[in-house]
Order: C-alpha cells, then sequence, then structure tokens
C-alpha cells in the first residue's frame, strides 16, 4: 500500500462521519505496512457511572482500529471486512486524557485477518490487550 499519511487520514474522516466513531471522536494518528494506531479521548462521554473509561468504548476503539487497518490493505472496489470476533482483557482504568489502539498483524491472509491490538494510555501504560479476527468478504456485483 502506497497511500499517504495526509490521504489515508482524510479516507477515515471521510468514511466515519455520523457513525460511532465520530461519536466517540476516534482519529488515526500513525500507520505503517503491518500496523494503525487510533486515539479516543477520555471524557465523561466514554465512562460507565463510576468515572472511569468504559470497557465497551474500549472494545469499539480496538475493532475500529483492526477493521479499518484490515480494510487498509484490501481492495475496497472488491471486498468488505468485517469483525467476526474480538476479546479484551482490561488491565487498568483511566479516568482523563486519551487512549490509543495500536493494531498489529498475527496473520494476513486473503479471508481472514488476526490483530493483536494494544490500547495503552498517555504514559503508555497497558490498558487493555484485544484480540480481533476479521473476514473479508466480495461484494456483490
Amino acid at each position: 500500500m502506497q497511500l499517504s499519511k495526509k490521504t489515508l487520514i482524510g479516507r477515515f474522516q471521510s468514511m466515519t462521519k455520523n457513525t460511532l466513531i465520530e461519536t466517540l471522536e476516534i482519529e488515526m494518528i500513525d500507520f505503517g505496512d503491518d500496523f494503525l494506531t487510533l486515539k479516543m479521548p477520555v471524557t465523561s462521554k466514554v465512562h460507565q457511572p463510576d468515572g472511569v473509561l468504559h470497557g465497551g468504548a474500549t472494545v469499539a476503539l480496538a475493532e475500529t482500529t483492526g477493521s479499518f487497518a484490515a480494510e487498509m490493505f484490501l481492495d475496497t472496489k472488491e471486498f468488505f471486512v468485517r469483525g467476526i470476533e474480538i476479546s479484551a482483557n482490561h488491565l487498568k482504568s483511566v479516568r482523563t486524557g486519551n487512549v490509543y489502539a495500536k493494531a498489529v498483524f498475527i496473520h494476513k491472509g486473503r479471508t481472514t485477518q488476526l490483530f493483536e491490538i494494544r490500547v495503552t494510555d498517555d504514559n503508555d501504560n497497558l490498558i487493555s490487550l484485544c484480540k480481533l479476527t476479521t473476514i473479508s468478504l466480495p461484494k456483490k456485483k
């Protein structure tokens, strides 16, 4: 893939208008040949009632990161991506700041892809460790 960072960030922003991703204020911050990193602010919008980051918001960030990473490497005119399984181990709580999800390929197959997604805070502390499996399906003609 030879897309510029500016092009890919623009693509991400246009695809996520009026979606959960925009609601959660998730933004793309970095990518490479085998990874993608997204950022989400930790505010009251993503808190549990006791004032810490909600695990569901963390999983939404992780799935968004892995799914978009899979899509970056596909011919999106021919295929679409869906998450088929996600697991998350929440290890530390966060009240403020940002969390960063970095998806790294474990398996990059034609049909299925497997990612490890590490969610960290502003100080690079591991908040959650997630695993996502995606599937690439042909679009109907």
